[in-house]
């Protein structure tokens, strides 16, 4: 018996993390004072975001963005649009930094402060994702006590759950299904290499077809900046076009986490997965 609405096998969520300026000022302050990096998070709002609203529209699928306070505060009609497209809108931070890095003071702060940017704009604002996708010893108590319903954030199963010990639902997230691993190029080592669409695809479809055998859930994440680039639409085109052709129920990280609440707990179907070319599955979980 499936588990996910209409009968579908697996679930899945289209993320967008919309990290603008502030991902390049959140890490490094003096960047606000170079145009040249500053304009690699700019192509996010200005480029890739209406592309992806389109590819979107197109495909009919209602996806969920990221957004700092901060990148909310100086691309307002960005945001207004992604709303009037009827997608989900949460909390990224309000500047792109750490908790962990933060006094009790100052996260409380930033969750206050990026919550109002949001709200300002005309956003409900339910669900948090870490600028770091980290926590502090201090953040669920905090998101509990603002009244968020879900977390993004973890990396620790592949459906949805609840805190133990708190009232907050958890939506995974992996590194594997996230675009920055694969096409991130950080020009002041030259270090990290550009992969092309095709290998990508290569590293993501079998793990969707994974996570679907076990009637798990997707969670892809990309960034406007980088996947709004022409050759990675495409790609993302045809990983939507494969969430559909494969029976994936597509939702929102909010839909997701509602449905989790009311009908969970969510378990993996572990029996049926045969592993690598009919070989052993995994062990069942103790």
């Amino acid at each position: 018996m499936t588990q996910w609405p209409g009968g579908h096998r697996y679930g899945a969520t289209l993320s967008f993390d919309f990290d603008a300026e502030e991902v390049w000022i959140g890490e490094n302050p003096a960047n606000a004072a170079a145009p040249g990096v500053l304009s690699q998070g700019a192509y996010g709002p200005k480029v890739g975001l209406p592309l992806i609203l389109r590819l979107l529209a197109r495909r009919g699928i209602a996806a969920s963005f990221y957004i700092c306070g901060k990148d909310a505060l100086r691309h307002p009609d960005a945001v207004r649009a992604i709303i009037d497209a009827g997608h989900e809108v949460a909390h990224h931070g309000h500047s792109h930094t750490s908790p962990t890095a933060l006094t009790a003071q100052q996260e409380r702060d930033e969750l206050e402060a990026g919550l109002e940017a949001l709200r300002a704009l005309g956003a409900e604002v339910v669900g948090y994702r870490s600028p770091s996708w980290e926590f502090s010893a201090r953040t669920l108590d905090l998101l509990v006590e603002a009244g968020f319903a879900y977390s993004s954030n973890l990396l620790d199963d592949l459906v949805p759950y609840r805190h133990p010990a708190h009232d907050i639902m958890e939506v995974p997230i992996s590194w594997i299904l996230d675009d920055a691993p694969h096409f991130w190029f950080a020009n002041d080592t030259w270090e990290k290499t550009i992969r092309s669409p095709g290998e990508v695809l290569d590293v993501w479809l079998p793990e969707i077809d994974g996570i679907a055998g076990l009637g798990g859930h997707v969670m892809v994440t990309t960034h406007p900046m980088l996947s709004g680039r022409p050759s990675r639409l495409q790609m993302l085109d045809t990983v939507i076009g494969h969430l559909q052709d494969t029976g994936a129920w597509i939702a929102t990280t909010r839909e997701v986490a509602a449905h989790a609440r009311a009908n969970g707990p969510l378990a993996l179907d572990l029996d049926a997965w045969t592993g690598p070319a009919g070989g052993a599955g995994p062990e069942a979980r103790g």
